[in-house]
C-alpha cells in the first residue's frame, strides 16, 4: 500500500524571531520623534498662544468693543478662558494640521524614501506595520492636541492671572471645574478629528507622496467644512462630522450638556473605523515595489 505524503511544513522562522516583537512603538515613536517636522509643529502650537497674547495687548481689551458677549471677549479675563479662546480660533483648521500631517506622512514617507520594501522584508507584517505606525502617528496628534491648551494655560495665567472661567452665556465656573472641563473639550476635539486621521492614514497606505495624503486629507476636511455650510442639505448635515465640531461648546455651560458631544463622537469614530479599516485592507494587498 502506497505511503500518503505528508503536506509541506511552513519553513521555520529564525531563531528567536517574533512578529509581534518587530517594530517596537518605542522604535517608530523615537524615528517620528527625530523628524524635523514633528519639531516644526511643536513651535508652531506653542508660538500661538503667544501671538494671540501678543494681538490681545496690541488690539486693547476686546470685551471693551461692544455689549455683545462671547468666548473671544471674555478671553483676557483669566487663563481658563483665555484656554479656550485658543482652542476655539485653532480647531476648526490648525489643530487638522498635525493630524494629517503625523497620520498622513507616516507610510507614504518610507515608500518615497523607498525604504518601505526593506521595512517589510525585515521581516515585518504589514498589519504590524500599520498598527504600529497608525498607533505612534494617533500618539503624535494626541500630544500636539494637549501641547497647545497646556502652553494657553501657561502663559495665559502669567499674563491675566489665574482665575474662574467666565461662560459667554453668563455665570462663571470655579477654576476647581474649569479644568475638567477644558480637558473634556480637548478630548472631544481629538475624537473629532479621527476623521481627518483616518483620511490621512488612508491616503497615506495608497500613495507614494506624502504631500498628497497630507493635502488630501486637509482638502477633503475643508470640503467638509464647506458643505455643513449648505442649509439646503437640511438634516443631512447631521452625518457630516464637520456640522458636530465645535459641539465641545457645550461642555461651557453652566449645565454640562452631553448629546451634542455624543453624536459628534459616533459620527466621527464611525468614519474613523471605517477608513482605517480601508487603510489596512488595501495594504495587505498592495503591491509594494519601493
Amino acid at each position: 500500500m502506497r505511503e500518503k505524503t505528508p503536506p509541506p511544513s511552513s519553513p521555520p522562522s529564525a531563531p528567536g524571531y517574533h512578529a509581534r516583537r518587530t517594530l517596537p512603538l518605542r522604535v517608530e515613536a523615537l524615528r517620528q520623534l527625530k523628524r524635523r517636522r514633528t519639531f516644526v509643529v511643536a513651535a508652531v502650537l506653542t508660538a500661538l498662544p503667544l501671538v494671540l497674547i501678543a494681538a490681545f495687548a496690541i488690539g486693547g481689551d476686546p470685551g471693551r468693543r461692544n455689549s455683545r458677549v462671547n468666548l473671544m471677549d471674555t478671553a483676557t479675563v483669566s487663563a481658563a478662558n483665555f484656554t479656550a479662546t485658543t482652542l476655539f480660533v485653532s480647531a476648526g483648521f490648525l489643530l487638522v494640521i498635525p493630524v494629517a500631517l503625523f497620520c498622513g506622512d507616516t507610510v507614504a514617507s518610507e515608500a518615497g524614501w523607498s525604504s518601505l520594501r526593506y521595512l517589510l522584508a525585515a521581516p515585518v507584517p504589514r498589519a504590524r506595520l500599520l498598527l504600529s505606525k497608525l498607533t505612534v502617528a494617533l500618539l503624535f496628534s494626541a500630544a500636539a492636541m494637549v501641547l497647545l491648551p497646556l502652553v494657553a494655560l501657561a502663559t495665559g495665567s502669567a499674563a491675566y492671572g489665574w482665575g474662574a472661567l467666565q461662560l459667554p452665556t453668563g455665570g462663571t465656573l470655579p477654576a476647581g471645574q474649569a479644568l475638567p472641563r477644558l480637558a473634556l473639550v480637548v478630548a472631544y476635539i481629538f475624537v473629532s478629528q479621527l476623521v481627518t486621521a483616518g483620511l490621512a492614514f488612508w491616503l497615506s497606505t495608497v500613495t507614494d507622496a506624502p504631500l498628497g495624503a497630507v493635502g488630501g486629507a486637509v482638502g477633503l476636511t475643508i470640503v467638509g467644512n464647506v458643505l455643513d455650510q449648505v442649509t439646503a442639505l437640511e438634516h443631512w448635515r447631521d452625518f457630516l462630522p464637520a456640522h458636530w465640531q465645535f459641539a465641545w461648546a457645550d461642555a461651557l455651560q453652566p449645565q454640562l450638556d452631553w448629546s451634542g458631544m455624543l453624536q459628534g463622537a459616533a459620527v466621527s469614530v464611525a468614519y474613523a473605523v471605517v477608513l482605517f479599516a480601508a487603510a489596512f485592507r488595501g495594504f495587505e494587498r498592495k503591491d509594494v515595489v519601493s
